[in-house]
């Protein structure tokens, strides 16, 4: 059974920084791509950013691009998203995805940003 459960969200200010985790089981890890992406309240999913399967190469969305850093520890299963200089409009639930051959979504993590 395929799961990917999604964790490390919470409140915080404007400005600060935050890291999300994914813990995957169910498929061979460290054989595909993986992304995040987020939703916003009222708003469709948008693609935050990739990550290739050995983890040397990653792609961003521009509100994302040097702000954001994604990142995978095959050895433990879990893909990263590291939050820096958060902003009021990345507030939204966060989800890990696998889209490549068979599609899965985890049930994701709330970011709040807010003073």
């Amino acid at each position: 059974q395929v799961q990917l459960v999604e964790s490390g969200g919470g409140l915080v200010m404007p400005g600060e920084s935050l890291t999300l985790s994914c813990v995957v089981s169910g498929f061979i890890f460290s054989s595909y791509g993986l992304n995040w992406v987020r939703q916003a309240p009222g708003k469709r999913l948008e693609w935050i950013a990739g990550i290739n399967s050995a983890g040397d190469s990653a792609h961003y969305q521009d509100f994302a691009q040097g702000r954001f850093t994604i990142s995978r520890d095959n050895a433990k299963n879990t893909l990263y998203l590291e939050m820096n200089n958060v902003r009021p409009e990345d507030t939204g639930m966060y989800y890990c995805e696998k889209n490549i051959g068979s599609y899965y979504r985890g049930r994701g993590t709330q970011v709040t940003v807010s003073s």
